[in-house]
């Protein structure tokens, strides 16, 4: 069901999304230890502080910032990972943290420090086995397979055990197994982190010309 801030032109809708933690808060030395034990305090440590923006069908949008100012706590909330501690959020017409069904099924993140594909086995298996989750038919499964091997380059990599595959090999894989579905939209969190400049150009380009064809 579509939120009260949704609206027709835009895909992404976030107003004053805030997300507060509480953090255990006491002075160094033994001493301290000890009274923590007896009476604990606590401190609010604001991770996303009203965050507002509005982002359409089709748009490519970076989401920058130094470390620490929130960004994977924003893609986590917006992906139904987390809960916000206020503000409100609208993708795709649905509120992100109910967590409802339908919306798990039309989004996808991806997070370049943690892997969702089994290291043992090969990534086509893998593949496979996101089919079956996200029950894909046969024609579908082949034709979105088909086109993300043309764009990828997968032909080399995808009958090797994920752990034998470069960083750069790997995103490929990654980025293929969350697009499976055909998404409606795709969260990235840090997708080149670690891979040289040449991998980095490729991923990018890779999402430029899958834009333009689903677009």
């Amino acid at each position: 069901m579509a939120t009260s801030i949704s609206d027709q032109t835009s895909l992404i809708v976030v107003e004053n999304l805030t997300k507060t933690y509480q953090v255990s808060d006491r002075e160094g030395g033994f001493g301290a230890a000890v009274k923590s034990f007896v009476k604990r305090k606590y401190k609010d440590v604001k991770a996303v502080q009203s965050v507002s923006f509005r982002i359409g069908a089709g748009e490519i949008v970076g989401f920058l910032g130094p470390n620490g100012a929130g960004k994977t706590t924003t893609l986590k909330m917006l992906s139904g990972l987390l809960h916000p501690t206020s503000g409100q959020a609208s993708v795709m017409g649905y509120t992100p943290w109910e967590r409802k069904p339908d919306y798990l099924r039309s989004m996808t993140l991806v997070m370049g420090q943690r892997n969702r594909l089994s290291w043992d086995i090969p990534a086509a298996d893998s593949f496979l086995l996101n089919q079956a989750v996200y029950r894909i038919s046969d024609a579908d499964y082949k034709r979105t397979y088909d086109e993300l091997h043309e764009l990828l380059d997968l032909a080399p990599i995808t009958r090797k055990p994920v752990r034998q595959l470069s960083l750069g090999e790997r995103m490929k894989v990654e980025l293929a197994a969350a697009l499976l579905h055909r998404p409606g939209v795709l969260f990235l969190d840090e997708p080149t982190i670690g891979l040289d400049v040449g991998a980095q150009v490729r991923i990018r380009q890779f999402l430029k010309a899958y834009n333009q064809r689903r677009n």
